[in-house]
């Protein structure tokens, strides 16, 4: 546990931000924001796992102020991102627009920010009507969010969620609709949008919003029937859910019973998975195959010669045999190469 746990997170945080680069080239909010958004919560979970390996120590307190916050934000801020992303891709495949000038995509992205980010913002802001008290401190998981279990936190934390990744299923059924209308001439369709993406492309994001989205609504039907399978506590008044706000819930692992000390680390892994699903997707696309090979060629500028990978004897005797031309001398300077090759 106390390798496994912090491996998973920082692993799935430096690999979810490897397509970064290429996302935000394209300037697509909606993927930009997905990779910040599991960046952040897996780095914030790697931290907790390593503060708090086999204690539960009350420390860190402002940190987890800011964690908990953070892992209640991510609930709501990737299925708006998915929702902006089958938004988008929606009204690329309908005709309803033919050309896509600058100013439809700045209104867009403007559009996506809001969701992507405005959204949870004010959603972390609701959490505090049905925090019951500051936060839970779980052995080898750190300090995570707790809630007031009642009908106003179902409203207000669990069926956002719910509702945004059914408003990204009906986008993506529309979405499926305009292909199959148009599917002989998809790709030239694409192309007079003048939406910069290939159908490999599109389909990859369309893939990967609707894994991520129903993997999210599985991991949020599952803690939700887990969290209610007790039952609701009565709403009985503000002062009365915030009596104790500021204390601080300590378990260690010996005191969870099995099947909550299961469900707590499936939930904590349900999080590097989302990151790993990401990342297969993108990682291995062109756009992002080039960002490599790019990135590679300007270090291996600055490595020293004998860091320096040789061709083989093989290449080296090939190179020999072919013919040597002369060309005139370039007219080009030392500056017109110094740009920086990486995105």
């Amino acid at each position: 546990m106390q390798v496994g746990l912090p491996l998973g997170s920082f692993a799935a945080a430096v690999l979810v931000i490897i397509p970064l680069p290429a996302h935000v080239r394209a300037r697509n909010v909606a993927t930009i924001a997905i990779s910040l958004w599991l960046f952040a919560v897996n780095l914030a979970q790697g931290i907790n796992t390593l503060a708090w390996a086999d204690n539960v120590e009350v420390k860190h307190v402002v940190w987890c102020d800011i964690a908990t916050r953070l892992f209640i934000g991510s609930n709501i801020a990737l299925p708006a991102a998915c929702l902006a992303l089958c938004m988008h891709l929606e009204r690329i495949a309908s005709a309803r627009m033919v050309q896509i000038t600058e100013a439809d995509k700045r209104r867009r992205m403007l559009i996506d920010s809001v969701l992507c980010f405005g959204l949870p913002a004010v959603y972390m802001g609701l959490y505090y009507v049905v925090q019951g008290h500051r936060f839970d401190i779980i052995e080898n998981l750190g300090c995570r969010p707790e809630t007031y279990v009642s009908i106003p936190e179902f409203f207000l934390i669990r069926f956002p969620p719910i509702l945004l990744s059914l408003a990204t299923l009906v986008y993506a059924a529309l979405t499926f609709a305009h292909f199959f209308r148009r599917r002989a001439t998809f790709a030239k369709h694409l192309q007079s949008n003048s939406s910069a993406l290939t159908p490999s492309r599109y389909f990859r994001l369309m893939a990967m919003a609707l894994v991520e989205m129903f993997w999210g609504l599985l991991i949020t039907a599952l803690n939700t029937w887990f969290s209610y399978r007790d039952g609701l506590r009565p709403w009985i008044s503000w002062s009365n859910t915030h009596s104790d706000f500021s204390r601080i819930g300590q378990f260690p692992t010996v005191t969870i019973p099995q099947q909550t000390l299961v469900m707590a680390y499936f939930l904590w892994w349900a999080v590097p998975v989302s990151a790993y699903l990401f990342f297969i997707f993108f990682a291995f696309g062109q756009d992002t195959a080039q960002s490599y090979i790019a990135c590679w060629e300007w270090i291996r500028r600055f490595l020293p010669r004998w860091m320096r990978p040789r061709p083989s004897n093989d290449k080296v005797k090939v190179l020999a045999s072919l013919p040597v031309f002369r060309y005139a001398q370039s007219s080009h300077t030392a500056s017109d190469y110094s740009q920086w090759p990486c995105p």
